[in-house]
């Protein structure tokens, strides 16, 4: 797999998520999504997720702190944290591309998932991403 940044990935196989994952991902359950800095210093963002099978999926626009991080390196962490029980979390790390999404459907998506409703509009002239994250590795409590 070839990167935006033109350094070379190798292809990973998917992981199975078990049910305790899935119930976390399939929830209204927020997530922290952890990109590393051009210094090499941590950048964290809470946010809202999707699974695509067993692809994660959020929303971003092009130009913010994550969305930089991630076109310069694509390896990536995201906790999702039980809403009903904070200890009870699990940590998913993988490596993501991006796509564009000019009708922000994926956004729309999530905001019924976490809110039940449409989400307001972005400022004029800012662009939609799709996130995909292919998941190398599950770790936590509920993994």
């Amino acid at each position: 797999m070839f990167s935006p940044g033109g350094r070379l990935y190798r292809a990973v196989m998917a992981i199975s998520f078990n049910a305790e994952t899935l119930r976390l991902l399939d929830g209204r359950n927020y997530a922290v999504l952890a990109t590393i800095n051009r210094d090499g210093s941590p950048h964290s963002s809470a946010m809202w997720v999707g699974r695509d099978g067993d692809d994660l999926v959020f929303s971003t626009l092009e130009g913010r702190v994550k969305h930089r991080n991630m076109l310069r390196d694509p390896r990536v962490s995201v906790s999702v944290l039980d809403s009903a029980d904070p200890e009870n979390y699990v940590e998913l790390r993988g490596r993501v591309t991006m796509t564009p999404d000019p009708d922000r459907l994926l956004h729309i998506q999530l905001s019924h998932k976490y809110d039940g409703t449409d989400p307001g509009p972005d400022a004029p002239g800012r662009h939609r991403v799709i996130v995909r994250m292919a998941v190398e590795k599950v770790a936590g409590q509920a993994a």
